[in-house]
């Protein structure tokens, strides 16, 4: 009876156990490495009237260990420091220290440390307003004209971005327009402009401008 419990489904069981094998020593026998691989830093759950600062660090170096088959390009090119926001309720600085918490590695990969190992980020509220356009002229109507009158539909625009800038913000600007060739009352439909890089146009950049053209 013993030999036939050994015996029965013999091939099943000496694949499985051949497997098991080849599996022990592809663990064991493969090399264990450590590396640094630069990771991008995502935010999560910001809330919808706070901003992050322009200079916030958008990369983190992270420093890993685990086998070499899983330190690959390939397996490390998607991974990314993810830090939640949830707890953050108004504008100031905050500190955070990096941990394998804020990172979801592949089975096997351990995390070592970061550098930096702390990220100090800095929230800012998130104004809005609106301002008045302003129409930009590089070139005058020919000779024995002039303008007579100018007007932009719309006049105003939404703006929105961190407090000190949107209140710095007066205007916004509408691209070059050239009138050497202009004598007759014309329109144009050009795009506007807000120089600071911070503030960010909340309705469509583009508007109508009419410029009436007159004889001297």
């Amino acid at each position: 009876m013993i030999w036939q419990a050994l015996t029965h489904n013999f091939g099943w069981k000496l694949g499985s156990l051949l497997l098991s094998v080849v599996l022990w020593f592809s663990i064991v026998g493969e090399p264990v490495l450590v590396t640094t691989h630069a990771m991008p830093i995502l935010y999560k759950n910001l809330p919808p009237n706070l901003l992050i600062g322009s200079d916030a660090a958008d990369l983190v170096r992270v420093e890993l260990r685990g086998p070499s088959s899983k330190l690959t390009s390939a397996n490390l090119a998607d991974l990314a420091v993810l830090l939640d926001l949830s707890t953050i309720s108004g504008p100031g600085e905050r500190t955070f220290t990096l941990s394998d918490g804020d990172l979801h590695l592949p089975q096997g990969v351990t995390f070592l440390r970061a550098v930096p190992s702390q990220l100090r980020v800095r929230f800012g509220r998130l104004e809005k307003k609106d301002v008045g356009v302003q129409i930009r002229i590089t070139e005058p109507p020919p000779s024995g004209y002039h303008v007579v009158k100018q007007e932009v539909t719309p006049d105003h625009l939404k703006i929105a971005g961190p407090e000190l800038a949107v209140q710095q913000t007066d205007s916004a600007q509408t691209d070059a327009i050239d009138l050497r060739a202009v004598t007759d009352s014309s329109e144009f439909h050009v795009s506007t402009f807000i120089a600071n890089p911070q503030v960010r146009l909340e309705s469509s950049p583009m508007v109508t401008v009419k410029v009436i053209i007159g004889k001297n």
